[in-house]
């Protein structure tokens, strides 16, 4: 689907010159002299690599079409996690380095939202709050202000986070799944 350069929007996935590109940041400029263009840094989901790209207001930009499907979490190896789906129960196998450190969040049964490009997965979403365990963490220090800083931990599954002093080893936290940040005590 073709858009003009003024409707890219950040987080939006581009084709553009033969890769699926993810817009990082966007700006907008209306210079005095010379027409508007919009200035655009994105990140290649193949090659790992960032381009800067000035596009002329005129210009006509391709938005990659994508299919997004529901799929349960299986397991792991070394190399890939294994996702089912629930419907079909059809399994498929991604590589750990699209999904990145936000693998680690993932537990038995966990339902995510695959992305795929001409059936190909190119990103997997998870719920945007997560349930875990803290493995351990710091004593709270007396004499602490609550708004003074969080304090360092460790859950169960490896991640370092930041929690509040009252937060003690074993409890079980909720945690946003996007920023890996605390949201609240179970």
């Amino acid at each position: 689907m073709k858009i003009n350069a003024g409707e890219i929007r950040v987080g939006m996935l581009l084709e553009y010159k033969n890769d699926i590109w993810q817009v990082l940041k966007t700006q907008h400029v209306k210079p005095g002299k010379g027409g508007a263009f919009a200035q655009v840094e994105m990140k290649s989901l193949n090659k790992n690599t960032k381009l800067n790209e000035r596009f002329r207001s005129s210009e006509t930009v391709e938005k990659a079409s994508l299919e997004e499907i529901k799929y349960n979490f299986l397991y792991e190896d070394e190399k890939n996690y294994f996702f089912m789906n629930p419907k079909s129960f059809e399994q498929i196998e991604i590589k750990k380095d699209i999904v990145g450190e936000k693998g680690k969040l993932l537990i038995e049964n966990l339902e995510v939202l695959i992305s795929f490009h001409n059936d190909e997965p190119i990103s997997v979403e998870l719920p945007k709050q997560i349930t875990s365990k803290i493995k351990e963490t710091d004593v709270a220090l007396k004499g602490q202000t609550v708004s003074s800083s969080y304090k360092p931990a460790i859950l169960e599954n490896g991640l370092n986070i930041q929690v509040p002093p009252f937060i003690e080893s074993g409890d079980e936290i909720v945690l946003d799944s996007f920023t890996l940040e605390y949201i609240k005590k179970i």
